[in-house]
């Protein structure tokens, strides 16, 4: 680890690099801050800007996005009783009965020092955890590898709507839109339909750009026009925070992080169940339970110490495993793998300098959050008030103007149009699209160590039980399904209660 950090430091330590994470920043936040953009729509549509870049501004900038939108939603849900973001509305409970009680300063300020806490948090663990879990996966085969990657899409599939069998056709057609274009090992065309653009496959930056961006702006269209209102003037008191107070914030905000450090390992969770179960765990251990919902400091730093702690843990299984913990680490994989960067161990030896630059990188993605949070607050909170009418053109322009760069070609944009209409159908049809990211993501690598495991054991499917490993992950992906289905089954039966 120590030989890798002076050369990571020297590599990071660019202005190139820090002016990325400072524009990363800055419109993750943004974007984050106003009322039904994404995070993940923000990445998606930035990272055809990245294939321009090298491994590590290019990865900068996108933490930057990832990480301040953790910060970013919680600005309206503060302000204007509507989050950001869906893992903001946990701080949406205690920050805006705060702001109405006109202490909004001292809850923007609460929600920027936990976020920075969870965030700078989150980054240490995954700098001393992420080597240590790669070590691991360096025994790990192609057979392990396929269960890993079954694990994922299961755990993704499940969580990700309200119906389990729908979210496992979404990864199934996820999965199926990655078999587009040549066999990896025979060559052969796969459903190209004699299209020889479609020969080396579909991009994922085109394909999401349709199945997430544009997608916001068709159910924009459904709806009636609507303005956000807001006073700034109301962020006009001092800010001031006690010192009883701050005490009060330290324990939620450790135990809410190591929290968030926890779920966010696990592929598929999210900082919103990693805000709402600390929460939960905060009010539990709170001496002022009644408190909450109605202004608690320790509920609005347990809620965003929790998703922003969620941030660097989601790295962990992508860096070692090839795992994404989420939709938004999911789209940097292919950030990562476009600059010759597979996740493993491999990662950690060949390439450790550049690894280590990222995950020192991430220190700095937070606290340029927190300079900038503390700084252009005001600023943050104006464009909460930007007009849908004007906003949903500028984002439709950067979504074809994102796939036509790519490759500069008019048939990525027809591309991406076409997964608009199929993202749109599926909608209509309650049908969640982030599976289908992830079965995008995870599918040649699925596919990939399957059949090289039939190949290697001359087509005996018994090299999937032939380890501890292969059990272990047998026994995870029962366990998550079995999960899941009590999870569904539980709901189904409240829902006919209530």
């Amino acid at each position: 680890m120590l030989q890798y950090i002076i050369p990571a430091m020297k590599m990071l330590f660019t202005v190139e690099n820090f002016i990325w994470i400072n524009l990363g920043v800055f419109i993750g936040s943004v974007f984050a801050a106003i009322p039904g953009l994404t995070v993940i729509l923000c990445i998606i549509l930035f990272l055809p800007f990245t294939y321009k870049m090298t491994a590590i501004p290019g990865m900068m900038f996108l933490l930057g996005i990832y990480c301040a939108g953790g910060y970013g939603g919680s600005v309206s849900a503060i302000l204007i009783n509507t989050p950001g973001t869906p893992h903001a509305a946990t701080t949406m409970l205690d920050g805006h009965p705060m702001s109405e009680k006109g202490r909004t300063k001292a809850a923007l300020k609460i929600a920027l020092y936990a976020s920075t806490f969870g965030g700078i948090f989150s980054a240490l663990t995954l700098l001393f955890l992420a080597p240590q879990v790669a070590k691991v996966a360096a025994n790990i085969g192609t057979a392990e590898y396929f269960l890993v990657c079954v694990f994922g899409l299961t755990i993704i599939a499940g969580i990700s709507g309200k119906s389990m069998i729908k979210g496992i056709i979404s990864a199934c057609l996820g999965l199926f839109i990655s078999c587009i274009g040549a066999d990896p090992q025979t060559s052969y065309d796969r459903f190209t339909f004699g299209i020889s653009r479609l020969y080396l496959g579909l991009d994922l930056a085109i394909c999401l750009i349709g199945l997430f961006a544009l997608i916001e702006i068709l159910k924009k269209a459904e709806l009636k026009p609507d303005r956000l209102k807001l006073d700034t003037s109301k962020i006009m008191d001092d800010g001031k925070i006690t010192k009883d107070e701050y005490k009060r914030m330290a324990r939620p905000a450790l135990l809410s992080s190591i929290i968030g450090v926890i779920i966010g390992i696990i592929p598929g969770t999210g900082a919103s169940m990693a805000s709402w179960f600390s929460y939960d765990v905060a009010k539990n251990m709170s001496r002022h339970k009644e408190e909450f919902g109605h202004g608690s400091v320790e509920g609005i730093a347990a809620a965003e110490s929790a998703n922003n702690a969620v941030t660097g843990a989601t790295l962990i299984p992508l860096l070692t495993l090839g795992i994404p913990g989420d939709g938004c680490v999911a789209i940097m994989l292919s950030a990562l793998m476009i600059n010759g960067l597979n996740p493993g161990l491999s990662l950690f030896t060949t390439q450790g300098d550049i690894m280590y630059a990222i995950m020192l990188g991430l220190l700095f993605v937070n606290l340029f959050m927190f300079l900038q949070g503390k700084y252009l607050t005001k600023l943050f909170a104006k464009v909460v008030s930007i007009p849908q009418e004007i906003l949903t053109p500028i984002i439709v322009i950067f979504c074809f103007a994102g796939a036509y760069s790519v490759n500069k070609s008019y048939f990525d944009v027809a591309v991406t149009l076409t997964f608009a209409v199929i993202a749109w159908l599926l909608y209509k049809l309650d049908f969640p699209t982030v599976p289908i990211l992830l079965g995008l993501v995870l599918g040649n690598m699925t596919e990939t160590n399957f059949r090289r495991a039939l190949l290697i054991s001359e087509g005996n499917p018994s090299i999937f039980v032939s380890s501890p490993y292969c059990i272990a992950f047998i026994i995870l992906i029962i366990g998550a399904v079995a999960m899941i289905i009590r999870s569904k089954l539980r709901d189904r039966n409240v829902q006919k209660g209530a």
